[in-house]
């Protein structure tokens, strides 16, 4: 059966394979993709066709993207049956000392506030068709990194909004993933970008993971969730869970 899935962070990284994998398959899902770079968004309609994918290119940060891209999901295909919010940014990456309170509302604003803005306006559509809404979470949800604690409180706060809706929407499955360390554009801005500003074991880690290919390709945690958003366990609902947990081992390729 065909279904419609909703997309944020698509362009690049775990969102484009994610894109990719559900577009490839023979059901011929529809995909709404959602990223403020426009390009890889148009790039994906035209290799799959517009009768299969539509796309928004916009700042989540403006809370009412949240509503206006779930309608225009229902008006071009009728329904939704999943919604992957995959989008976030790492900034600021300071000591809380050193960051003000404005930078951590701005991160909030993109990390929490508008995954909460889309789930709230998703939400019928989905109660309607008993679908799935995956977050993609971090493993800085649950452990602190020095610089980090905008990302990763926002991140433990999704966790938390995926565990609330478990207890309350009873019809829909929520479930929020950490993906592992994945080879993506935020990797690189790690050990580039953000170097200067993280403690040195740290960036150390990072350095050291991709150097000797310990780093993840974005398809590993990717096609585990587009197979999950098309069919999860409604006894998973509520729960935070790695990307290669053993409750998920079907999904696994």
């Amino acid at each position: 059966m065909s279904k419609t899935i909703l997309l944020t962070g698509a362009s690049r990284g775990i969102g484009l394979s994610i894109a990719h994998f559900l577009l490839s398959q023979p059901s011929k899902h529809n995909l709404i993709a959602v990223s403020r770079t426009e390009e890889p968004l148009r790039a994906l309609q035209s290799q799959y066709s517009s009768d299969r994918v539509g796309y928004l290119a916009a700042d989540l940060s403006d809370l009412s993207i949240g509503e206006e891209v779930v309608k225009f999901a229902i008006q071009k295909f009728g329904r939704l049956d999943g919604v992957i919010v995959n989008h976030g940014v790492l900034d600021p990456v300071k000591r809380v000392e050193d960051s003000t309170a404005e930078e951590w509302r701005d991160a909030y604003k993109i990390n929490f506030f508008s995954a909460l803005a889309i789930v709230k306006a998703a939400i019928p559509a989905l109660r309607e068709s008993r679908g799935t809404i995956l977050f993609t979470s971090s493993g800085a949800a649950s452990s602190s990194y020095s610089t980090w604690g905008a990302y990763g409180s926002a991140k433990a706060a999704m966790n938390h909004l995926a565990a609330t809706l478990g207890n309350e929407e009873k019809e829909i499955t929520s479930i929020a993933i950490r993906p592992g360390v994945v080879d993506t554009e935020m990797q690189r801005d790690i050990r580039e970008k953000h170097r200067g500003s993280m403690d040195v074991k740290d960036v150390a880690k990072f350095a050291e993971l991709k150097e000797t290919g310990g780093l993840l390709r974005p398809e590993q945690p990717g096609h585990v969730m587009a197979k999950l958003v098309l069919d999860a366990p409604k006894e998973l609902s509520g729960k935070f869970l790695t990307w290669n947990a053993e409750e998920l081992e079907k999904f696994q390729e």
